[in-house]
């Protein structure tokens, strides 16, 4: 191939991806034709693309890469109101330096409505929680606080609603799980580029990084698999058994959405399960810790101490969040470590008191528990870290670099 047809077919997949429109109600009975991608060429010629002036965004926001992230979770909620302010002063009064903020939320929501005229404005998904999101984005440059946009991608139930052919089928239903929330379908193209146009605009918006939350089919597919009603894609023909069809899958995905938003200059993230390292395959939900980490920039583990049972050969886990932290680390080390180029390991943390796993089983976290686990993480060599807490009330007091 050419050099000139080479930029000729990275054109026509850019203009392509940018083009995806509205794939709702309207289009309920008809499946659009994603052909014009071209992603094998995209593929192939990802890194010129991304070494091209030419062809890079500048969303006009300056933010520089921290000397390690430390960052919290900001809900929409929170990003939009009034406790925005006084979150950013718990970032600027301490060694905190990032807010992971929610863009694509739990449920399938854009956390904003888009502009007129942008690609987004069509899907008709947006809510005006965060009210002007390029605003927010100007204040934490002016802060230097590093920006890091959430979008929740397979859990998804405003599109599973809408699009029941991208959805997981029980009967004349969408399948909903235990919780009442509903999964769309990782085994299709078109699932993939409705997120990957999301997060596009979210790096136009001027964020620097992009982290992907539920990369995954639903917890317990397994066993649920032979009984709903749901299309393979190009995975039909796949000669892989069925775990192995869903880790192609889930890792094509984290692929595939890191090259398409290579010309926007952001790093690519995942969140994914803490035991997903321990484990060769997640076998239900189609994590591979390996061959994700292989393919962004940064891997995220959530390993809060009251999400596991007795590993490590430890009873009760939210009792001791160092030890818990500490022996994951050294998991988390020798699989990166066994990587040719390993992501940067970020783990998220846990400040919030689970009381829900009964007397005995939990404490109450404050200040010495969230401190003993990054303790337990830069002892292992892992410097970031990310906190969780879902009302975003933090701890006070806490020395996020002991």
């Amino acid at each position: 191939m050419t050099t000139t047809w080479k930029w000729l077919a990275i054109c026509a997949a850019s203009i392509g991806l940018a083009s995806v429109g509205n794939v709702h109600a309207a289009e309920k009975d008809k499946t659009p034709d994603f052909t014009p991608r071209a992603y094998h060429t995209v593929q192939l010629d990802s890194q010129v693309l991304a070494s091209s002036g030419l062809f890079k965004f500048d969303s006009g926001l300056e933010f520089t890469y921290p000397d390690a992230v430390r960052g919290i979770f900001v809900t929409a909620h929170s990003a939009g109101g009034e406790r925005f302010n006084s979150l950013i002063n718990l970032v600027e009064t301490t060694d905190l330096n990032a807010m992971v903020i929610d863009i694509k939320e739990d449920l399938g929501h854009l956390t904003y409505i888009p502009e007129e005229g942008s690609s987004l404005a069509d899907l008709e998904i947006g809510q005006r929680l965060i009210k002007d999101p390029r605003a927010m984005l100007e204040k934490l440059e002016e802060k230097e606080i590093y920006p890091i946009a959430r979008v929740v991608v397979f859990k998804d139930t405003v599109l599973a609603e809408s699009r029941h052919d991208l959805t997981f089928v029980d009967g004349d239903q969408v399948w909903k799980n235990n919780r009442g929330e509903s999964f769309v379908n990782p085994f299709l193209k078109e699932v993939w580029d409705y997120n990957v146009q999301i997060a596009i605009e979210a790096a136009k918006l001027g964020f620097k990084e992009i982290q992907f939350d539920y990369v995954r089919f639903p917890e317990g597919f397994e066993s649920r698999a032979d009984d709903l009603s749901y299309s393979f894609g190009e995975y039909e023909n796949s000669e892989a058994d069925p775990v192995q069809r869903r880790v192609e899958a889930v890792t094509d995905f984290v692929a595939y959405a890191k090259e398409q938003l290579e010309p926007y200059g952001v790093e690519v993230s995942v969140d994914i399960f803490g035991y997903a390292a321990t484990l060769p395959e997640a076998p239900g939900i189609g994590q591979n810790f390996s061959k994700i980490s292989e393919n962004v920039d940064v891997i995220s583990s959530m390993i809060y101490p009251s999400h596991w049972t007795s590993y490590f050969g430890i009873a009760k886990p939210d009792l001791e969040p160092y030890q818990l932290v500490s022996e994951y680390a050294k998991v988390e080390n020798k699989v990166l470590g066994a990587l040719e180029n390993p992501p940067i390991s970020r783990p998220w943390l846990q400040d919030f008191t689970a009381s829900y796993l009964g007397a005995g089983n939990y404490k109450r976290y404050g200040k010495a528990e969230v401190e003993a686990q990054i303790k337990a993480l830069n002892e292992q060599g892992i410097k970031e870290f990310l906190l969780w807490n879902a009302g975003n009330s933090y701890s006070k007091g806490v020395d996020y670099t002991p």
